[in-house]
């Protein structure tokens, strides 16, 4: 094999790619294109500007330049603050092709977030947008490590538009083998703080193969809109690799998505594929009379994040005509490894494991679980990150990797959610998933969102508390709806499921990906134990009664 190519080796249980010794995968991502006749196609579409293919190959190759000109060793980390444009392909692709890991970062925290990854990472170079100029300043301002290069995307002072325009045109790719670290992502640190996580040139290949090309059937005529931004490793795939992988063009918005904007952004491009989240689709569906937007370029909506409730999916189904493809995935996967697939949905499941990746549901003792019993997931596949920076906690044990996620498989063989294995709750002894009672709470007409967390009664017993977003936040709770909650839940579920306090708020506390954060309301709730009903976080709080 020549340097820097890829063979896929086709079989009955999907593909296998093959990848040279010598392996850089900005040749794959980037070059590739040119000498398969793509330079005039366009790959990169926003309201400011269009970027074809040789554009792209040539701004990437002066990055690249540009970053090494300014004393950035090979193998070092590039941290980026980056909203979602151009500039973030340049900047992530140029840095791989240089021998640099770009480590794309969160672009809605704060100064002491940005000052701990700069002390985390040890990193030589820092490129942030002007938007998020006055976080990341103080940040390089606080931090004990000192970065060697600072740059801003555009604008005063030393920017990337002006070290680009002085550099070289053409970059031969650094070496690297598929194995080698490529570029990082941080976790969201919801049990700890953050970490990151290594992976190598291979993954995206990987994951664009086995899902975007596998899976969804992308191909060099789609079109890819993803609400989730790039710095996410979900947004990363459908906006990034994944149109690159395949020859499509990537429509980016560095706008906050709303169910105005993406509307209106699927309207003036004309998308094949929309990748959001759940909590987006509820929104959107709450709109859609409003805003009858024309969704018809859209063959298929892709969910991931957070599990997509049954209710959302068939009725998006019956007022677009679209499916929503849900899947679950993990920064240390790279993306979604097990979906549901075009032809193929379970509504309330995550689907069936996306080709190249094994899993397998299994008890306390690591013992594997038949179908229908809930225990914990585990995952083997080649796209799985090699390691997490500075801390000895191994990825992959004994082959596989355990993802957290609580699961159990369905007669049909599809994979059912039931939470994250911190979110679990024993109720009468018995264990009980926060999902089936949100899934059932979302199916009653007043609820737009649910979440729900274990509270001690007055008995130290836990028990599920429900926290509700109303569809119509800004009116008064109406009387007797906590009941009628109550029996909505008794009615759909086993006697002992049902929320016995019910507290409705303005919004849910959410990551940056639009994942409910579950432990946040736990928090409030400990904060809180020196009364057995603690203060609501919002407008109301209501006791549902009950044992």
């Amino acid at each position: 094999m020549r340097d820097n190519s890829i063979a896929i080796e086709s079989g009955r249980a999907g593909s296998r790619l093959r990848f040279a010794p010598r392996f850089n995968s900005a040749a794959a991502f980037i070059d590739r294109h040119l000498a398969e006749g793509r330079s005039a196609k366009i790959a990169i579409r926003t309201v400011e500007e269009d970027v074809s293919y040789s554009a792209l190959a040539e701004r990437v190759a002066r990055c690249g330049n540009a970053l090494l000109g300014l004393g950035m060793p090979r193998g070092s980390r590039l941290l980026m603050a980056t909203l979602d444009g151009p500039a973030f392909f340049y900047l992530f692709w140029g840095a791989i092709k240089a021998g640099i890991v770009p480590v794309p970062l969160n672009t809605l925290l704060r100064a002491a977030d940005y000052a701990y990854f700069i002390e985390d990472s040890e990193c030589a170079g820092v490129a942030f947008s002007p938007e998020l100029a006055v976080e990341i300043e103080a940040a390089l301002g606080g931090a004990r490590h000192r970065p060697h290069v600072v740059l801003r995307t555009s604008g005063e002072g030393p920017s990337l538009s002006a070290v680009m325009g002085a550099a070289a045109s053409e970059l031969e790719p650094a070496a690297a083998g598929s194995e080698d670290d490529c570029y990082w992502l941080y976790s969201s640190g919801s049990t700890g703080r953050p970490k990151g996580v290594v992976h190598s040139h291979r993954t995206l290949a990987l994951t664009g193969q086995h899902y975007a090309v596998e899976t969804l059937g992308a191909a060099a005529d789609d079109v890819f809109f993803s609400a989730a931004k790039l710095f996410f490793s979900y947004g990363l795939g459908n906006a990034m690799s994944f149109p690159l992988w395949t020859g499509g063009t990537s429509i980016l918005m560095p706008d906050r998505p709303t169910p105005e904007s993406t509307f209106a952004a699927i309207e003036r491009f004309r998308p094949t594929l929309f990748f959001g989240v759940p909590t987006l689709f509820a929104r959107q569906l709450a709109e859609l009379p409003q805003w009858r937007p024309n969704l018809s370029s859209v063959r298929a909506c892709v969910s991931a994040g957070e599990a997509l409730p049954a209710r959302i999916l068939e009725t998006w189904r019956q007022l677009t005509g679209i499916d929503i493809l849900d899947g679950v995935g993990s920064t240390e996967a790279g993306h979604i490894y097990i979906a549901n697939r075009p032809g193929d949905v379970t509504p309330g499941a995550s689907g069936r494991p996306v080709s190249g990746y094994q899993a397998k549901v299994v008890d306390d003792e690591g013992a594997e679980l038949p179908n229908g019993a809930p225990g914990r997931l585990f995952l083997r596949g080649e796209s799985i990150a090699k390691s997490y920076w500075r801390n000895p906690k191994p990825i992959v044990v004994d082959g596989w990797f355990d993802t957290g996620d609580i699961y159990c498989i369905k007669a049909d063989g599809a994979y059912s959610y039931s939470g994250r294995s911190s979110d679990m709750l024993k109720v009468g002894g018995i264990w009980c998933s926060p999902i089936e009672i949100e899934a059932a709470l979302i199916q009653h007409p007043y609820v737009l969102e649910a979440a729900v967390v274990g509270r001690e009664d007055a008995d130290g017993l836990v028990k599920p508390e429900a926290w509700i977003v109303p569809k119509q936040a800004e009116r008064e709770v109406p009387d007797g709806i906590e009941a009628d909650l109550v029996r909505h839940c008794k009615a759909l579920l086993a006697p002992y499921k049902y929320p016995r306090w019910v507290r409705f708020v303005s919004e849910l506390p959410k990551t940056a990906t639009g994942k409910i954060q579950r432990f946040a309301l736990r928090q409030q709730l400990e904060q809180a134990s020196g009364a057995k009903r603690p203060s609501a976080p919002g407008r109301y709080e209501n006791h549902a009664g009950g044992a």
